[in-house]
C-alpha cells in the first residue's frame, strides 16, 4: 500500500488555554478484514487495518486507541482534549502490516 495520508482537524478553530476542543483524526486506509473476496479471482483479500493510534501532546501520551479490523475504510477517530497551552499535537497511526504514519499540528490558544 502507498503511504497513509492523514488529516487532523481541531474544533472550534479558536480556543483558549483551558478550553476543551474536539480533535478529529482521519487516516486514508483500506481497512481490509481479511474476510472479503476479490470479485475477479475469488481469492481472499489479505487483512490490512490500522491497529493502534496514539495522540501525543508535546511528546506526552494523551490517549492510545487499540483498534480492530471492523472499522470502516478511511476511519475517523475523535477525542476531546483540554488545551493546557501552546504546543505540538502528534498523532501516530500504525497498521497490522507495520506501516506507520505521524501527523503533527500546532496547538495555538488565543486569549
Amino acid at each position: 500500500m502507498a503511504e497513509m495520508k492523514t488529516l487532523i482537524k481541531i474544533k472550534p478553530k479558536t480556543y483558549a488555554a483551558g478550553d476543551i476542543v474536539k480533535i478529529d483524526f482521519m487516516a486514508m486506509h483500506p481497512m481490509e478484514t481479511g474476510m472479503r473476496k476479490n470479485k475477479d479471482t475469488g481469492a481472499l483479500i489479505p487483512a490490512e487495518y490500522i491497529d493502534e493510534v496514539k495522540f501525543m501532546f508535546n511528546d506526552t501520551l494523551v490517549t492510545k486507541m487499540v483498534i480492530w479490523e471492523s472499522l470502516s475504510v478511511n476511519p475517523l477517530m475523535s477525542i476531546s482534549f483540554k488545551v493546557p497551552g501552546a504546543g505540538t499535537l502528534k498523532v501516530i497511526a500504525k497498521d497490522n502490516k507495520g506501516q506507520s504514519v505521524e501527523s503533527t499540528t500546532q496547538i495555538t490558544p488565543k486569549g
